[in-house]
Parts: C-alpha cells; structure tokens; sequence
C-alpha cells in the first residue's frame, strides 16, 4: 500500500484541433515517478514537461490510448528524447510503453521513419513494448493499473482503472452502457467532454462520437460518482470555461467537477 496520494497533471485539455490548448495527455505522479497517458500532437509536450519542472528521466511508464495523432505524434518526441537521453548515459533503467499491439506496430512505423537507427534500436530492449488485452493488469508507481478496451466507435481504444484511488479514465470517447458498472459509485470519473450542451449545434460532439457537459454529468449522477473530471474540450472560451462547464455541470451532478487547464494539478484523495 503506497503511503502518498497520486497527484494528476494535466498537461493538455484541449481535442484533436485546439489552438489554444495543447492536446488532452496526462501524468500521474508520486515522489517524483510518473506514469503518462497520451502525448499529445507534437513537441510542445516537451516544453510543457520543463515548464512544469518535470524531467524526462522522471518518466518511466508511458500508455497511449489509441492511435489518432493528437494522442501519438507526442510519442515520438518522448521516445526521441528519452533515446537521446539513454545514449547519452542520463536516463537510467526502461522505458516501459503501454498500448494495443495495433498502435505499438503504428508507433515502431513512424519512429524508424523519422529517427535515428540508434534510437529504434532500443525498441524491445530498454524501451519495453508491452501489448495490452482487454483485462490486463501491471503495477505503475506501485499501484495495479489494469487497461480496458473502451468499446470505441472510431478504432480500438484502450482507459484504465486504479482501483485502489478509485480512479476511472475511460479515454476520449463516451463511457459505454456496457461498462456502466466498472463506474458505478467511483470516487473520481476521468472523462471528455467536447462542448457544453448549450452548444450542441455549434460542435455537433455527437457525430463525432464525444460527450456534452451534460451528457457526462447526468450518467455521473446516476452512476453516483463522486467526482467528475472534465477534459478533451472545445477552445472557444479559453477565460471562462471552468466556470461555464461548472456552471452547466452543475444542474445535473451533485458531486465535485473539476476542469482542469493546462499544466493544472489535482491531488487525488482516498480519504
């Protein structure tokens, strides 16, 4: 039983093509050790990592939910830069990747397009490709980490569960009726929400198979989860989307939302 609280940083929030956010990824953290989930789009994790004081040898376990770009391309930064930091004698032990076969195979493609030989050669040795199953379960920052196939519309995706913190992150599409009871009464639901339900028409979330603030919020208060955290938005009101999407929220939830900026903290409890 790990004696800290994970704490969640929210390195991007925004959907596939915000300007004024980065692309929704994320680290989990104790004592300094992280866990990611996604990337992001581009290099600008990067910059978001140093800004944030977060060095990448801190880094050991990165999973990647699927295989659309604004979740991937990051990788390739991470796996470069980490690379380069292995060759250079300044990352110590593995560099362990969590995803489908299907999006491993995707991810080893574009790196030996685009890097160096001496950096794809760490593929299966001290960058650790691990395929996941629907079901499986693998101790991160000391904690059972068990993936899950989200049931997505698009392509296969994978969320996962602690179950130990009570935590659900259930990707970036809608939670599935199907999966409805791995989230009934869980303290902290991690979950998109592409627009605000007063803007339906302009975003249509719908056809592109994402959630309003209130679809997310009503299943939330059925399913009687404590705390909703809201992610994978819409940039159009970059000053005041917290409180708006709070606002909204808040007439069909009774619990805590929360919605995180960029490069925001939150400290999970289990108290």
């Amino acid at each position: 039983m790990c004696n800290e609280h994970l704490h969640l940083i929210m390195l991007g929030t925004g959907h596939a093509a915000v300007t004024k956010y980065y692309n929704t990824c994320f680290l989990l953290g104790e004592n300094d050790n992280y866990f990611m989930v996604d990337a992001g789009g581009g290099n600008q994790v990067l910059r978001i990592l140093e800004e944030k004081g977060i060095a990448l040898h801190q880094i050991h376990d990165m999973f990647l939910t699927h295989a659309h770009s604004d979740h991937l391309l990051g990788a390739v930064w991470m796996v470069r830069m980490i690379g380069q930091f292995m060759l250079m004698g300044r990352y110590e032990g593995k560099f362990r990747i969590y995803a489908s076969e299907p999006l491993l195979e995707n991810l080893k493609t574009i790196c030996r397009i685009v890097l160096m030989d001496k950096i794809t050669n760490f593929f299966g040795n001290r960058m650790e490709l691990i395929a996941l199953n629907d079901g499986d379960t693998h101790c991160i920052l000391g904690r059972k980490v068990t993936f899950f196939d989200i049931k997505a519309k698009k392509l296969l995706q994978y969320g996962f569960e602690i179950k130990e913190e009570g935590i659900l992150f259930c990707g970036d599409e809608p939670l599935e009726k199907e999966l409805y009871k791995k989230a009934e009464g869980v303290k902290y639901l991690m979950h998109e929400a592409f627009c605000m339900d007063c803007e339906s028409e302009k975003f249509k979330p719908h056809e592109k198979h994402h959630s309003t603030v209130k679809d997310v919020c009503e299943m939330a208060e059925a399913l009687k989860i404590q705390n909703i955290i809201l992610m994978h938005t819409e940039d159009s009101h970059v000053q005041d989307r917290k409180q708006l999407y709070i606002e909204e929220g808040c007439k069909f939830f009774s619990g805590n939302i929360f919605v995180p900026e960029d490069g925001e903290t939150i400290t999970y409890s289990i108290s």
